[in-house]
């Protein structure tokens, strides 16, 4: 009768989480079979979706892609750009900050700690306003560097905060064999924490990946010339402009920003789900 139980049970969990997975990817398939359709085609029906994945019309990827009206390969270029100097940045001033915080002892480190992380109540988009006007009075609008340095104010206490709980949880003991070995703060730094902390890394530069990548706001407001827009907003222009009612084409302008974020994540799940799970919350 247990063992009856128990079967049941993992039936039922596991139909439970397929009809969850068909919930979460139907409108993914929905998107990907609608930017196969012809263009110019209306709302698709599900039969119509199916011959369209049968039919695929690849056409609508090429027309995209090099559309003679937008430089969407200038758009994916920039997003490329400002994505990977943000990760970089990102990993960068997280995981310092994080060493400082979880291994260091300094007075009123907790203190500066507390701070730190109340700065993530802050709306972002309440930091909109003053950030613009320094980037403006530097003199970065519309260049990389005004698109890749002001965004780590996002997130950076997020990750942060990611880092240092998981370097409290390396035994201090590695720390002190390194020292004894002739490391300094740097060397212990460089050649214990960090190749210990790969996946909280690697889920850090996820999430910066991730944010950034799929980021609107704040693309829109940093750059004024065709030629220094991100992807998404390059195509959220294309989309206003030349296919508010072209389903397809639309559908098609989206995978294309997906993709990106898809195949990242896909390759960095593994370390991403390791580094939240051992992510501890150690003080």
């Amino acid at each position: 009768m247990k063992g009856r139980r128990k079967i049941v049970g993992k039936i039922a969990t596991y139909a439970a989480l397929t009809a969850l997975g068909a919930f979460t990817l139907t409108p993914l398939m929905w998107m990907a079979a609608t930017s196969l359709r012809p263009e110019g085609s209306p709302l698709p029906t599900l039969r119509e979706l199916v011959d369209g994945v049968l039919h695929p019309h690849f056409e609508n990827y090429r027309y995209v892609l090099w559309f003679p009206e937008l430089p969407v390969w200038r758009f994916a270029i920039n997003s490329a750009v400002v994505t990977a100097g943000v990760v970089l940045l990102q990993l960068a001033l997280c995981s310092t900050a994080g060493y400082a915080f979880a291994r260091l002892t300094f007075r009123g480190r907790d203190a500066l700690f507390a701070a730190f992380m109340l700065t993530m109540m802050i709306p972002s988009q309440a930091m909109i306003v003053p950030l613009f006007v320094i980037v403006k009075w530097l003199g970065w609008l519309n260049t990389y560097v005004g698109l890749i340095v002001p965004y780590p104010y996002l997130s950076t206490a997020f990750g942060t905060f990611l880092l240092r709980q998981f370097f409290a949880t390396i035994p201090l003991a590695l720390d002190d064999a390194a020292r004894i070995d002739g490391c300094s703060h740097w060397g212990v730094f460089r050649h214990v924490i960090l190749p210990s902390a790969r996946p909280a890394m690697a889920t850090v530069a996820a999430f910066a990946f991730i944010w950034t990548w799929t980021d609107f706001y704040w693309p829109l407001l940093a750059t004024s010339s065709v030629n220094m827009r991100t992807l998404e907003v390059g195509l959220s222009v294309f989309k206003h402009a030349y296919g508010m009612t072209n389903w397809p084409l639309q559908m098609t302008a989206a995978v294309i920003v997906l993709l990106p974020v898809l195949t990242f994540f896909l390759a960095m799940q593994r370390f991403f789900v390791r580094g939240v799970v051992m992510t501890g919350m150690k003080a």
